[in-house]
């Protein structure tokens, strides 16, 4: 064959595939669609994805469900996301610990965020609180401070080594001057539920996991990870302004899919997201949950990633943080 009959049949053959790939958009989704989340039941990023999905689910008019895999602090998850279809019938609900920290802190995670999948939108900025048990009898960020320093080595809890709640609790010791010890859990929940029970005296947590217990007394939030007050909890100082200056930290959950998903199905997706972020209903859920309702183009969450992982890595690296 010459060649300009072959480029001939390589253009139909493009044009075909182009056609084919626009028309099961038009069709998606044709069935249930399962949103693999990494992470446990009952974190912020599982509140936020159950609640995005119902909508996708009403909109869409297929069950969008949720279906957690935790495990190795995510990788389990992540794992099965990068060996999953590229279809559009697998997608993936995750934050910053499984996306930017566990390929930076273990080498054998097994993927590159930039690379092995494909962006759909950033979906909530979440918000963070300091929150401690009652039994020990502090009421703020400094008499924390102080009660760590008369108790060097006291424990704190977190979801894992690497996890956002280690990151958190190694960067406000970088701070303060205090030394705790870390004890790493299975997830999240599990390190909550005995800051509750009194096992272990504190952590950094998302919100908003600790809400009601803090509204019973089990636990008190002693102090909020921004700059600024969260309207949510007008009484919940930040850490900043009680003798902490500048100390910052927050997450982010998004959504993305298998690399090489249909870029129709992923226009598709993203503007239901959109959708769903701006619907007041939503909106105002996530904003009561202490979240910050955001989304993005699939462009623009690729390169928050790809800055979020470089950033990610060099501040790991400064906090000496790695896999056990």
């Amino acid at each position: 064959m010459s060649l300009m009959p072959r480029l001939s049949a390589l253009l139909m053959c493009a044009v075909v595939l182009a056609q084919v790939s626009v028309a099961r958009a038009q069709d998606y989704p044709a069935r249930q669609v399962r949103v693999l989340e990494p992470l446990a039941a009952a974190s912020a990023v599982d509140v936020v994805a159950r609640l995005i999905s119902d909508h996708l689910s009403q909109e869409l008019g297929q069950s969008f469900y949720v279906d957690n895999e935790p495990g190795a602090a995510g990788l389990l998850g992540m794992r099965t996301g990068l060996k999953s279809a590229a279809d559009g019938y697998t997608l993936m609900a995750v934050n910053d610990t499984v996306v930017s920290v566990l390929p930076n802190i273990r080498s054998d995670a097994g993927y590159d965020p930039r690379r092995d999948f494909t962006p759909i939108s950033l979906l909530a900025k979440l918000r963070w609180v300091l929150v401690v048990n009652p039994s020990i009898g502090v009421n703020n960020v400094q008499e924390f401070i102080a009660y760590a320093k008369a108790h060097p080595g006291m424990d704190y809890g977190s979801g894992g080594q690497g996890s956002p709640q280690h990151l958190a609790m190694e960067l406000f010791m970088r701070a303060t001057g205090i030394k705790l010890t870390h004890v790493p859990y299975r997830g999240v929940i599990q390190a909550f539920t005995d800051v509750a029970s009194g096992h272990i005296p504190a952590m950094f947590i998302a919100l908003p996991a600790p809400l009601k217990l803090a509204e019973t007394g089990q636990v008190k939030i002693i102090g909020f990870t921004e700059l600024h007050r969260l309207p949510a909890l007008p009484n919940v100082p930040t850490i900043d302004e009680q003798g902490v200056p500048g100390f910052e930290y927050s997450s982010w959950a998004a959504l993305i899919a298998p690399s090489g998903t249909p870029r129709p199905i992923i226009e598709k997706l993203n503007a239901a997201v959109k959708r769903a972020i701006a619907d007041p209903a939503v909106n105002a859920k996530l904003v009561e949950y202490g979240d910050l309702p955001v989304s993005s183009t699939p462009e623009e969450l690729g390169a928050f990633i790809a800055h979020d992982y470089d950033e990610k890595a060099a501040l790991l690296k400064a906090a000496n943080i790695h896999a056990d």
